[in-house]
């Protein structure tokens, strides 16, 4: 079998130097965006090639250049308040689940043994002693709550970043849109650094911990650490959930009110729910998708760990070739960092039609570099030959064939990514369909946009498909495992395109409140139609993520609950499949219908607002915007727990009542049905969206005829984004979340449902 090329030592250096690599490269980046000062005085600097002396087109203009800064800090201010505020009362709950769901953790796992402390056979070799469960109960209890910090810690920074960045953005449209450009996508690469860093450091350290304990022990090791992927997930499960509620309702009564009722623009200060919309854009789209990017990541890796501590790797104790997971992600910071410098650094763009191209040149700069980074990594990383784990059986597996799994995982990500961008993107003709079906009114246009939304999911499934088969058929779940890796692996990259998007759009939104002028709000409305392409593509990406990082996990479920085969046509596991199918719906409904009732409550205050303030609607009075934020804080919080504890609650009741076979059939019956409504859910928002600024943007010919702004076909447009926003923002995104979650519950508890579930069948 031989061992591999890269030595233990070398390994245990490589980690932890390639994470801190990441840290410091964001942080290097912050530096760089809080070079652009809030503050009102002349750069005096030389002018380089970022621009920080640039003449400015206000004073071209002959615009007071000392208020317009003033207010953007203002608004950059309340903005940044409203998020913070509303991310502590969400932790304060989340946090008090956190604990009851850590002690659920060590109550369920311990009682597997009665508490024992005493040493027992192995699960996979009962020749050979392994630590006692309640060792397993509370390592695993550490890792859950090792992982939920930092998926707390990934969203809170994140959130932190974005509204430190937007009215910087601002500022630096003026000098241009390259300059802007430069310092949203900076920004979004703090976040993406830091959380693919803080991720992989985490678990690096947590893995040498708890290595003090097991020692030989590594089966039980690694079950314990795949209680840092449930944290992960829970905590983003709440944040996605809670934050896109949040944002959805604040969005959609400003919208309905705003532009449609009042023919006034998007982000108009008169509008009493403005500061919250943009609020939303940071708690929903940035914090909610740091956790859960994190989250996947968490997962697959914990995924491929336990899988390999039961294969070869494992049991010859070759450490370089367990942390094959680690490594990979320890790259793909390094190639991460290399492609961020073509956007930042080696290329400057200077019209507003580079920058959509420039966003895509990262995601094929990274998966090209990222190939060749695999390429080594498979090479000095793991032995030549080895075997893997395969449902009771040992396959024999070549390095290069695990090569190809992790490649697979890899481009069909990038092919998924393009995909979404086809059918979302206003440069091409879905969209462009979609926008002229505006012409016989909203009706048509949601028509088309739905279609759009189920065409848009065959080419990724066949992507997942491909990348499922080729990767199972080479390593077994393992290779599936890996694939997700592959991924994920230049999470850095799709987080700062991603964080670019909502930053973009708040930066529109305070040029706009601050009375800029219209050139400056073009080039911000420019940065955020390509952002909200690059949102659709990020989402795309997590849930093709998502697919493949729960089957991974379902396969190590399997393995650990000790069932052979999953027949489906035993009725135990049919019964499961069927209601697992339904469980996406179920949760749609519940976060839609929330998003709905709070969109209700917040047009009833904007439409108050408007009939009682003297003078709103001339600008002479100031809209009570602290309402209005309170509603969508209130409504979020309270309308979050129920989906969660849908998404909780449910492995933990059909493995103890129904059995293990019950609980994959559920699983499996989540998955397939949870991709596609997540696909088609998240293209269909993303088009309406884009059909609506492709009519307000008018720049072709076919756009102009739709146009302008006020126009019957635009009131049409703006009706389908509403509709579209809880789809795209809400539910869509939250999906991928559902499937994973599932999944890696079902595994922590897996030794807990094998000894004492199924208690209904038990009884018959």
């Amino acid at each position: 079998m031989g061992a591999a090329l890269l030595s233990e030592f070398a390994t245990e250096i490589v980690v932890p130097v390639c994470a801190f690599i990441g840290i410091a490269f964001s942080l290097v980046q912050w530096v760089l965006v809080s070079r652009v000062k809030l503050t009102s005085e002349r750069h005096t600097s030389s002018s380089n090639k970022n621009g920080y002396g640039d003449s400015l087109i206000e004073e071209e203009e002959g615009l007071n250049d000392h208020n317009v800064v003033t207010k953007c800090a203002e608004i950059q201010n309340a903005i940044s308040e409203g998020a913070t505020s509303f991310l502590f009362t969400e932790y304060q709950y989340v946090g008090i689940f956190m604990i009851a769901f850590a002690i659920l953790i060590f109550l369920f796992l311990g009682s597997v043994e009665g508490f024992s402390s005493k040493s027992q056979p192995c699960t996979y070799d009962k020749e050979k002693m392994c630590k006692p469960a309640l060792a397993t109960a509370l390592f695993s209890t550490i890792s859950f709550l090792l992982g939920a910090i930092t998926s707390v810690l990934s969203g809170f920074l994140g959130m932190k970043i974005a509204t430190y960045a937007n009215a910087r953005t601002t500022l630096e449209a003026r000098k241009g849109v390259g300059k802007a450009f430069i310092v949203a996508f900076r920004s979004g690469a703090v976040m993406g650094f830091l959380l693919a860093a803080n991720g992989l450091l985490v678990l690096y350290i947590a893995i040498n911990l708890f290595k003090l304990y097991y020692g030989d022990d590594w089966e039980g090791l690694f079950e314990a650490i795949t209680g840092y992927g449930l944290g992960g997930s829970s905590m983003a499960l709440f944040g996605r959930v809670g934050g896109g509620i949040y944002t959805k309702a604040a969005d959609v009564g400003a919208d309905l009110v705003g532009k449609v009722e009042r023919n006034i623009p998007e982000d108009d200060p008169r509008n009493p729910a403005v500061i919250a919309d943009n609020v939303g854009d940071n708690v929903g789209d940035i914090a909610g998708m740091g956790s859960d990017l994190f989250g996947s990541y968490a997962e697959s890796s914990c995924a491929a760990l336990v899988v390999a501590s039961i294969s070869s790797f494992g049991v010859n104790h070759d450490f370089t070739a367990m942390l094959y997971p680690l490594l990979i992600s320890s790259v793909g910071i390094l190639v991460c960092l290399i492609t961020t410098l073509f956007a930042t650094d080696f290329f400057e763009i200077k019209a507003v039609k580079e920058i959509e191209p420039a966003l895509k040149k990262q995601l094929i700069i990274s998966t090209v570099i990222m190939t060749v980074g695999i390429a080594i990594v498979t090479w000095i990383g793991v032995p030549s030959s080895f075997t893997i784990y395969n449902f009771g059986d040992q396959k024999v597996v070549k390095n290069w064939q695990l090569f190809l799994c992790v490649g697979v995982g890899l481009w069909a990500g990038l092919i998924i990514g393009f995909v979404t961008e086809y059918y979302t993107s206003n440069a091409y003709s879905p969209v462009q369909d979609v926008a002229d079906s505006c012409r016989t009114g909203a009706a048509t246009n949601v028509i088309f946009g739905l279609a759009l939304g189920y065409k848009s999911v065959i080419i990724p499934i066949f992507a997942i498909a491909v990348s499922i088969f080729v990767s199972f058929s080479f390593a077994a779940m393992y290779g599936i495992a890996v694939a997700a890796l592959g991924m994920l692996s230049t999470i850095a990259t799709g987080l700062a395109i991603d964080a670019y998007g909502p930053i973009s759009d708040n930066a529109g939104g305070i040029a706009e409140m601050a009375g800029m002028s219209h050139r400056i709000r073009e080039r911000t409305d420019a940065l955020d139609a390509a952002g909200n392409t690059t949102a659709a593509i990020g989402k795309g990406f997590a849930i093709g993520s998502a697919a493949l990082v729960s089957l991974a996990l379902f396969g190590a479920f399997v393995s650990r609950a000790a069932i052979s085969t999953v027949d489906v046509l035993t009725p135990k596991v049919f019964i499961g499949l069927i209601v697992g199918a339904m469980l996406p719906y179920w949760f749609s409904a519940m976060t839609m219908k929330s998003v709905g009732s709070a969109a209700l409550k917040m047009v009833e205050e904007v439409r108050r607002q408007f009939n009682t303030i003297p003078g709103l609607m001339e600008g002479h009075a100031k809209p009570d915007y602290a309402t209005c934020v309170k509603i969508s804080t209130d409504a979020s919080i309270k309308e979050m727990i129920p989906p969660g504890a849908l998404v909780m609650l449910t492995p933990l009741i059909v493995g103890t009542f129904f059995g293990v076979e019950t609980l994959a059939g559920v699983l499996a019956g989540a998955l397939v049905s949870g991709v596609q409504i997540a696909i088609s859910a998240s293209n269909t928002g993303g088009a309406w969206d884009n059909a609506k600024k492709y009519i307000e943007a008018g720049a072709s010919e076919h756009a102009r005829t739709l146009g302008p702004k006020g126009s019957d076909p635009h009131k049409a447009a703006v009706i389908g984004d509403t509709v579209g926003d809880p789809l795209k923002d809400t539910s869509g995104p939250s999906l991928n979340i559902l499937i994973k979650l599932m999944a890696v519950e079902s595994l922590v508890f897996a030794p807990f449902f094998a000894t004492h579930g199924g208690l209904l069948f038990k009884m018959f």
